[in-house]
């Protein structure tokens, strides 16, 4: 018999798992329900907020602090996950199932339901033991982070919900680690998604037409090309780099064309880009423009998105919160890493309205498979990542 059968926690989580919350079509309902069980079986208060649309719920669980008056701390996660290719996994991606090794199988088992319910975890104990907390702790559960959080994180914190809450400091996701460090994430690189809409000479395939859009879609390219090296380049030379510290750029799509002898009129070419916290962001898009009167003109630009400069959250002894999180992971003789995030999540919309903000997810000695086939966690990493957040809320809680 599994000796984590009858665990109260690791049920708990299989259960949340097994609601296949799978974009882009989710039905929330079964989530609030859960949550809403959750919230009784803990004793504390639920509130159901639709900050975005009447269809993606925002879900609040708050302990109240005994100073209520002080800056609260929010701990976040998102109930939505990627969709799967069912035939590439070897256990039903929404069954939660659990081997003999104790690697539970599931989409959102790294990506981060588990995280939810390890929070959840954490304040049954925190509260079965009867510690008292100075600050409020706010358990919210926001939709569509994985598309990018539109009607979630990005409708919440512009809300007067949210202004209500009177948020001091956010814990949010983070990512697995190989190795026995944990990984920490301080900050987040600017996603731009650049359309390169690009027009030129048409006409018959079997002439050699000048100031078509190919040719200038070619200039284009090898400049982003020739960009991305360099990065590629200071990556591999510096060790103390990690993808997170240089920008990346990768085409993505390109569209045009209606006939293979036609050339033509317009060709449009869209770029990834994830741009490092040193790069000047008005600079980096004159360069861009700068490039296209080279490449011959009549080329626009359009983002979407095109994400701001957000301030990293201070990793130093003026942020008590990063104080506190030192403390607790110092007691527990962790191993911690401090990182730029190289995608994204919703703490950069925490971090842009002035509020610091870490991503965390306690597990380590793990693959990281978040979005990829066969994602699972295994149970002991789970319980011991509770362990870990009962250490962590507390000191926050109390700073």
């Amino acid at each position: 018999m599994s000796p984590w059968k009858d665990n109260e926690e690791i049920e708990i989580f299989r259960e949340y798992l097994r609601i296949a919350s799978v974009q882009p079509d989710i039905d929330y309902a079964p989530i609030v329900e859960f949550l809403k069980k959750q919230a009784t079986n803990l004793g504390l208060p639920i509130e159901v907020y639709h900050p975005g649309s009447p269809s993606k719920p925002v879900i609040v669980i708050t302990w109240v602090g005994q100073q209520p008056e002080l800056p609260t701390i929010v701990l976040n996660s998102h109930m939505d996950v990627v969709p799967v290719y069912p035939e590439k996994w070897t256990h039903p991606p929404f069954a939660a199932e659990i081997d003999k090794e104790g690697r539970i199988f599931a989409r959102g088992a790294q990506d981060m339901k588990c995280v939810a319910t390890q929070y959840l975890a954490a304040i049954r104990a925190l509260r079965k033991s009867g510690v008292t907390l100075k600050r409020t702790i706010h358990v919210i559960f926001v939709p569509d982070e994985e598309i990018s959080g539109e009607m979630g994180m990005k409708a919440l914190v512009k809300s007067p919900e949210f202004k209500k809450l009177n948020v001091g400091f956010c814990l949010d996701e983070g990512i697995a680690s190989v190795n026995e460090t944990f990984s920490l994430f301080y900050a987040e690189r600017s996603l731009w998604h650049v359309h390169f809409i690009i027009s030129g000479t048409a006409g018959h395939g079997s002439l050699l037409l000048k100031n078509t859009a190919g040719q200038k879609f070619h200039y284009i390219l090898n400049k982003l090309m020739e960009f991305r090296k360099q990065e590629e380049d200071r990556l591999e030379n510096d060790s103390s780099l990690t993808i997170g510290d240089v920008t990346t750029i990768n085409l993505t799509i390109v569209k045009g064309g209606v006939q293979s002898n036609v050339v033509p009129p317009t060709m449009e070419a869209i770029f990834d880009m994830r741009l490092a916290l040193n790069v000047d962001h008005d600079d980096f898009d004159r360069q861009l423009r700068t490039w296209c009167t080279e490449a011959g003109g009549e080329i626009e630009i359009q983002y979407e998105p095109r994400e701001p400069k957000v301030e990293a959250t201070k990793c130093d002894n003026s942020n008590p919160f990063w104080i506190a999180f030192g403390k607790a992971t110092s007691e527990l003789s962790l191993k911690i890493q401090p990182l730029v995030l190289p995608a994204g999540s919703d703490s950069t919309y925490i971090r842009e309205i002035g509020i610091p903000a870490l991503g965390f997810s306690p597990i380590n000695n793990t693959p990281v498979l978040l979005h990829d086939h066969d994602e699972f966690l295994q149970a002991d990493v789970y319980l011991k990542g509770i362990e870990i957040y009962n250490k962590i809320i507390s000191a926050i809680a109390n700073a």
